[in-house]
């Protein structure tokens, strides 16, 4: 097929969707904060003294990481998919794609931020102390119940941004139902499948990997004692480590002769990799637990330092060794 700048633009469309994606929201970001910190707007002050603060904006920027990366990604695996799936000649002849993404994206933002979150924000308040459920929880169990509510409200923030993709993209692809190109296409579409579907697979279990930190951090004082450098490495590392170790687990799970990348198969590897690593250090944790009670060991400081060496360990071997079986089980038909 002859290439044209119709058909080359087309092959841009999944890194142009995840750029629509990042840009979108960090305008939204930006005219969130000038509103915020705005000198003649209310609190201002406060807020800037506030959001000053390490433990403020440290695990504020890695939450907006965590959503831009995920964003991101899914917008790469639909642009993709509409590539393998339509053919490049067919998207081609969609116009105004990245218009109407970054609209319909746009509008998912907006409603969000002006809807959803102001809405959960008015039902948290109802589990705070002093709150009107603590009388029905009481002062016991209303801890227990904020931390439900907590990892509720991250869930439904999570289906919202996944949605919110989905939304836009089809808003953006439904025109043109052209029949899909000839198997020709497909090395035209795209450089290294192998390494497309390793790095999805790792932005995705990374981003879940924040995310889970992100509402632990949210109901428990883990970090409480930590400032500056110390606090920013905590958060930094645990997701740089995640998304090598799920890029490598990725790598090894696919091979060479990969021709269509099939992006949302690596996103379910991901999504099952991600489950199942915290399903089993949960059930290691547990276990340890049982044991160290069991031997009357457990407030042994070398105890619980050498069961943390442990943990890692087995979670990185489990990242690897999960993130290569899910890829390769999604992908045995294609290898």
């Amino acid at each position: 097929m002859t290439a044209t700048p119709s058909h080359a633009r087309a092959r841009r469309l999944p890194r142009d969707l995840a750029l629509v994606t990042v840009a979108i929201g960090a305008a939204m970001l930006a005219v969130n904060m000038v509103m915020l910190l705005w000198p003649d707007s209310p609190d201002s002050e406060q807020l800037r003294s506030t959001y000053a603060l390490p433990g403020m904006w440290i695990p504020m920027v890695f939450s907006v990481g965590m959503a831009w990366l995920l964003a991101a990604a899914l917008a790469w695996s639909h642009g993709r998919n509409a590539l393998e799936k339509r053919g490049v000649d067919s998207v081609a002849r969609l116009s105004h794609l990245r218009s109407r993404y970054g609209a319909a994206y746009a509008v998912v933002l907006v409603l969000n931020f002006y809807a959803l979150s102001p809405l959960l924000y008015e039902v948290q308040l109802l589990f705070m102390p002093g709150g009107r459920l603590q009388d029905f929880f009481g002062p016991d169990s209303m801890r227990t119940a904020m931390a439900a509510f907590m990892f509720l409200q991250s869930v439904v923030q999570l289906i919202v941004l996944v949605l919110g993709v989905w939304v836009a993209a089809w808003f953006a692809l439904r025109a043109g139902r052209a029949a899909p190109s000839a198997m020709q296409d497909d090395e035209a579409i795209g450089s290294s499948p192998r390494r497309a579907v390793a790095l999805v697979g790792a932005s995705l279990f990374a981003s879940l990997q924040m995310w889970s930190g992100v509402v632990v951090s949210r109901w428990t004082s883990v970090a409480s004692g930590m400032e500056g450098l110390e606090l920013l490495l905590a958060w930094m590392v645990p997701p740089l480590v995640a998304f090598a170790l799920a890029l490598w687990g990725g790598w090894l799970g696919t091979s060479a002769g990969l021709v269509r990348v099939r992006p949302f198969r690596a996103v379910a590897a991901a999504v099952l990799a991600f489950v199942l690593v915290q399903a089993s250090c949960i059930a290691i944790a547990l276990a340890w637990l049982v044991l160290s009670m069991w031997a009357r060991g457990h407030d042994s400081a070398g105890g619980l330092i050498g069961f943390a060496l442990a943990l890692v360990l087995a979670y990185s071997v489990l990242v690897v060794v999960l993130m290569r079986a899910t890829t390769r089980g999604l992908y045995r038909r294609y290898l």
